[in-house]
């Protein structure tokens, strides 16, 4: 098969993927295989090529946003027909008996495997993945489009509701790129009022496009204060503008895996109960609500296409603000 092939990090620049063949994979026991029709390009993939997440596998294949057609079950897998259209996300296992997955928290699981990451992902023609960490994917979603879905959809919708926003409440998102051009449909959904904060005056016109009532940079001022903010770029100076327009007891939803270094702040930033938390990975059952809402609004996510060959052009073009949504790979 084709496969995009991570041997050593690298800035993108140098485009440090290698189109080449690779072995099809065989699906293990509960396992299918998956014939990728489409893989998502998340800005996790870009802290793993270039780096900033210490390696785990080499070679690897990145890419956690997929959607293909079961191609072959391993022994044991029936949950799925030959044939059925499915995604596979970041969250690729977990090991099903310690305190967190015994208690419905198994994106904190210490021996949790990651789909291209810890293991290889979908920037190739064909996938393994455990049938039970598979999401159908629901009618109405072409290929291209259910890619984001899978973890720019579902991340922002983890950090919807952990930010705790709720109908008439005023959100902040910093940073507009796939996950919160999915997220604003929620919580515009939801009956919030939305806010966007970003440097790139095309992403501040997509979201005031998809809803938002005001779209600034990241340290100008809003028009009121913020019941919770969201925090999807990667910047941790973002944590204290942030802070600077929440109200009383309001949260501030760190939404990536990665983020430089949060300044030395006030106390008086985090004083009245203002809450800063991080987002980590997801379950699957915010996976399943996350399809389920995404399917009754309907989301529409905003894609541009790229071949499977030009992953690295889709890494540089994420890398410098290039995309207006979500980079998509067609394989």
């Amino acid at each position: 098969m084709k496969a995009c092939i991570l041997e050593s990090a690298g800035p993108v620049e140098t485009n440090p993927l290698r189109f080449s063949e690779a072995p099809v994979p065989d699906p293990d026991t509960h396992e299918v295989l998956v014939r990728v029709r489409a893989c998502g390009v998340c800005r996790t993939d870009l802290h793993v090529v270039e780096g900033e997440l210490p390696p785990r596998k080499r070679p690897l294949i990145p890419g956690h946003q997929v959607v293909g057609t079961v191609e072959r079950r391993g022994a044991g897998a029936s949950r799925f027909g030959v044939g059925a259209r499915v995604g596979v996300a970041w969250l690729h296992r977990t090991c099903g008996i310690c305190e967190y997955c015994r208690s419905r928290r198994e994106n904190l699981c210490a021996s949790a495997v990651f789909t291209g990451y810890t293991v290889d992902g979908g920037y190739a023609e064909y996938i393994v993945a455990p049938e039970n960490f598979v999401y159908p994917i629901p009618d109405g979603f072409g290929d291209m489009a259910a890619a984001p879905l899978l973890c720019a959809g579902i991340i922002g919708f983890r950090a919807l509701r952990v930010s705790g926003i709720a109908a008439g409440g005023v959100l902040g998102l910093y940073g507009f790129g796939a996950a919160a051009h999915v997220a604003i449909q929620v919580a515009r959904h939801w009956g919030a009022r939305v806010y966007a904060m970003t440097r790139d005056e095309r992403h501040r016109q997509l979201a005031r496009d998809l809803g938002a009532e005001w779209a600034g940079a990241t340290d100008d001022q809003p028009p009121d204060k913020l019941d919770a903010a969201i925090i999807f770029a990667p910047a941790g100076e973002l944590v204290v503008s942030a802070l600077r327009v929440l109200k009383r007891g309001g949260t501030v939803a760190l939404g990536g895996i990665y983020m430089s270094p949060i300044p030395a702040m006030d106390y008086n930033l985090l004083y009245h109960e203002r809450v800063v938390r991080s987002v980590a990975n997801n379950t699957r059952q915010d996976g399943e609500d996350f399809l389920k809402i995404a399917a009754e609004i309907p989301i529409h996510t905003r894609v541009q296409e790229f071949e499977l060959a030009d992953a690295n052009a889709a890494l540089n073009a994420l890398k410098h603000d290039a995309v207006r949504g979500a980079a998509v790979l067609r394989t």
